[in-house]
């Protein structure tokens, strides 16, 4: 899908040349020269503002946002870089409030490939090719400063360690909960996991982790020792309390209360995120940027964690136009075992009046057979497809994953068809619906309903 910017839609088109883990997982190709390398011929813009660092297995695109979002509160001018995108590329790297501006976009894109081109292959380090995601941070340091940005907040691609955004030297780390994922790239156990997340960890920077398994807190604990770093865990700091309440125009919020002595008087914010694990991301992201920026308002706190938004985390249409009598439609992103049960959690205390139907694909890699044993007992209408054309599926797994626990389901690798087919039978038969399994699922339905 094209972007509504025409510079963003030159810079993909060059970015198309290199490679793209996203789409075309490999080993070895991960490191950090080649980017140090880069950073040097530009200037080193990822120096250019003071910045926030997420990494995790799950939530870390939120406490990102949650984290630009109480800084844009504070009066900061915020970049923000997140990854993947639903529609439009420029989702990536945008500020706290909005996309940022053609100009800014188009001086970065064309910075950034007149310096790449001007580099013989025989000057990079280890005579190693650039690959895409690095790119596209350094794209980002780029539109950042071009920008003008104060502060900048960083979500992790991959891991950590050697993850691209690893060159920025932030104010706070954040650890978001951590879950065996990746393992083929990361390691086979949360012992190697945490340590790949735990390189984000500077000397003498402050870490904030969530709560986390015994394995994984005992490495951040060590980590975070052996680099002189203070650690702030959420659970020994932090009380959160949250419930998710309906007004009278049929809008969800979750009111929650954040209470911890780092902070003068409870936060109260009414959060677009839903989840209780929506609400602890909200108590990580204030308790970083509090840490990192003590002059910051209760107040500016409250109004930032109540303006935050993220597509396709349990992100609920109240309505759909060409579909009108479906009650709601809940779209969300989750691909693994532990998101999948954060998402029914939440759409049980939903309480709704009608069992919602199931639209499901997966990537891949995904951990489908656990998965469906979750999903299959919950659903009367099980609707089975691929995540659209972008990402690898194995969809005879998935049909045997949910055929293994006994589920009923329609199912079809024409996933724009099984799309449609899952909205007008939710329509016919006045029922919720819920999209699950894949970001690029969320996306495809979007544009379905655009």
């Amino acid at each position: 899908m094209k972007s509504r910017f025409q510079s963003i839609n030159e810079l993909e088109q060059f970015l198309d040349h290199y490679l793209n883990f996203e789409k075309h997982p490999q080993k070895n190709i991960f490191w950090l020269d080649t980017v140090r390398f880069f950073c040097e011929k530009l200037g080193n813009p990822q120096k250019s503002a003071k910045c926030v660092h997420v990494a995790g297995s799950k939530g870390k695109g939120s406490v990102s946002v949650f984290s630009a979002s109480i800084l844009n509160a504070a009066g900061f001018k915020t970049g923000l870089y997140t990854s993947p995108h639903l529609l439009d590329f420029a989702e990536r790297v945008r500020s706290a409030e909005d996309f940022l501006s053609d100009a800014v976009y188009k001086a970065a894109s064309d910075e950034l490939i007149a310096t790449v081109r001007k580099v013989s292959d025989s000057e990079l380090p280890g005579g190693r090719a650039i690959t895409w995601f690095e790119l596209v941070t350094l794209f980002a340091f780029l539109c950042f400063r071009q920008f003008g940005a104060d502060w900048s907040v960083f979500e992790v691609g991959l891991g950590g360690r050697l993850d691209a955004t690893n060159v920025i030297l932030p104010e706070v780390c954040c650890i978001t909960p951590l879950e065996l994922e990746h393992t083929e790239f990361l390691g086979d156990t949360l012992e190697k996991i945490a340590t790949e997340k735990c390189g984000i960890i500077k000397k003498g920077i402050p870490v904030v982790t969530s709560a986390q398994k015994t394995e994984a807190l005992s490495v951040i604990k060590k980590v975070a020792a052996e680099r002189e770093s203070h650690l702030l865990v959420l659970p020994e700091i932090a009380e959160i309390k949250s419930k998710i309440t309906k007004n009278d125009f049929g809008e969800f919020t979750q009111k929650t209360t954040i209470l911890s002595p780092i902070f003068f008087k409870p936060i109260h914010a009414d959060l677009k995120l839903l989840g209780k694990e929506q609400a602890e991301n909200a108590a990580l992201a204030a308790i970083a940027i509090k840490t990192a920026y003590p002059n910051i308002s209760d107040e500016q706190l409250e109004k930032g964690l109540s303006a935050a938004f993220l597509p396709a985390r349990f992100e609920i249409v109240p309505s759909v136009p060409k579909f009108p009598e479906i009650p709601f439609l809940v779209i969300d992103g989750a691909h693994t075992v532990n998101s999948t049960k954060c998402l029914l959690e939440t759409l049980f205390s939903l309480q709704t009046e009608k069992k919602p139907d199931l639209l499901f694909a997966c990537a891949a890699d995904k951990d489908v057979e656990d998965i469906a044993e979750l999903l299959a007992p919950e659903f009367d209408k099980i609707t089975l497809t691929i995540p659209g054309d972008v990402k690898k599926a194995d969809f005879e797994r998935t049909k045997n994953a949910f055929l293994r626990v006994h589920a009923d389901f329609l199912c079809g690798e024409q996933f724009s068809e099984m799309i449609t087919a899952s909205l007008l039978s939710a329509n016919e038969r006045k029922v919720p619906l819920v999209v699950c399994g894949s970001f690029y699922l969320a996306a495809e339905v979007k544009k379905i309903l655009l």
